[in-house]
């Protein structure tokens, strides 16, 4: 076997040990050492290909975004209305979630609770979804009717930032469990209502209730 076999098969290996370990655990609780002695990987090899601990966590937040958006890209477009379409895309973000568990732990960890010093790094590597969802969203924008004082741009400026906002919630709920699990379910079911409510608001066609509109 030729050395550049060797060497890619041993990179694959490592990557395979890093996702498991990421991907059942936090980046505070994943340890190097663990990956090595479960894996049969020494630790030169390993530092070999990967300079620390971040580097290598890295790659794997970077082939956890890669491998959704590839998910994601193939979602149906041919039937149903807006809200539709939206839930479709989050049916397929689910079951990539439940195939994956370990991706799933990387991309909710990466998002919720990312390691302090390395919020930037994440913030770099998770562009390209927030890219992929503001392209989407975009298109879903352009099959409805806006109402006169919102434009296109400007509601999907609203739409990105309450999605931000909406992680920010659960970036605090998630200091007060450690149910991760629990937490992604509420996520997904929320993002949904969400955007619910970014297209229809909260009242229904009928606006005020008849009784409270008579006493004013």
């Amino acid at each position: 076997m030729k050395q550049e076999e060797k060497s890619r098969i041993t990179y694959e290996k490592i990557l395979k040990a890093a996702l498991a370990e990421f991907g059942a655990k936090s980046y505070d609780h994943a340890s190097v050492r663990a990956m090595c002695s479960e894996n049969n990987i020494s630790k030169g090899l390993l530092y070999h290909h990967f300079k620390n601990k971040d580097e290598l966590y890295l790659r794997c937040v970077t082939i956890t975004f890669e491998k959704l958006i590839h998910e994601l890209k193939d979602v149906d477009w041919e039937s149903g209305d807006v809200k539709q379409k939206f839930d479709r895309m989050l049916v397929r973000r689910q079951a990539f979630f439940e195939k994956n568990p370990y991706e799933a732990n990387i991309f909710f960890n990466a998002i919720l609770q990312p390691p302090a010093h390395l919020q930037n790094d994440i913030r770099s590597i998770r562009q390209t979804y927030d890219d992929f969802c503001e392209a989407y969203y975009s298109r879903l924008l352009d099959m409805i009717r806006l109402r006169d004082s919102y434009t296109k741009d400007l509601a999907l400026k609203y739409m990105m930032l309450s999605q931000e906002l909406f992680n920010s919630h659960f970036q605090t709920k998630l200091r007060h469990t450690s149910d991760l699990d629990m937490i992604i379910k509420d996520h997904e079911i929320g993002l949904s209502q969400i955007f619910d409510l970014m297209l229809y608001g909260i009242a229904d066609e009928h606006g005020e209730h008849k009784e409270h509109s008579s006493k004013i």
